[in-house]
């Protein structure tokens, strides 16, 4: 048996993020705790950034291209979708379902600096990859230091002339 480290802060974040769906749904007195989302999936999601644009890679295993939808309003980028169970009417002879199968959602701020009209995405293997690129302006670029040339020329001038200080009277 193995020991797993358990975050507090990622369940706070889950947490917080199924509260939000909560709400978001509006009408709450008349939907199931599965219609709200409580029983269902999220699939897991890396976020990071490179020099050019910033990455999210969501894990969507046995999910049809078909039934991922990729939605940009106010700057937030929401993926959602749904997974299906492959043979309902066999469901029966199961004798343990683990995995979770219905819609998703997951939403993301995008930060100032990214460009949301050059959005890529792409899924191959079971894995969506969201390519937001970075505003010119953002990526780091290298400034090359240059010479003075003031003090080169002064240089280059003493030393082709005796220049005599006189004190001041």
């Amino acid at each position: 048996m193995s020991l797993m480290r358990m975050n507090p802060f990622n369940t706070l974040l889950d947490l917080q993020d199924r509260l939000s769906r909560v709400f978001d749904e509006g009408n709450l007195l008349r939907r199931s705790e599965e219609e709200l989302g409580l029983s269902g999936w999220r699939p897991a999601v890396d976020v990071f950034e490179n020099d050019d644009a910033y990455i999210i890679k969501a894990e969507l295993p046995e999910v049809k291209r078909e039934d991922v939808k990729i939605h940009l309003e106010n700057n937030r980028l929401t993926i959602s979708g749904e997974r299906r169970l492959e043979n309902e009417e066999n469901r029966q002879n199961y004798h343990r379902i683990e995995r979770t199968y219905g819609s998703f959602s997951r939403s993301f701020m995008l930060p100032a600096d990214a460009t949301p009209d050059q959005i890529k995405a792409n899924f191959r293997d079971g894995v969506l990859k969201v390519t937001v690129p970075k505003a010119e302006t953002a990526k780091p670029r290298s400034i090359e230091i240059g010479a003075d040339e003031e003090n080169i020329e002064s240089k280059s001038n003493s030393k082709n002339k005796n220049i005599k200080v006189e004190p001041s009277k």
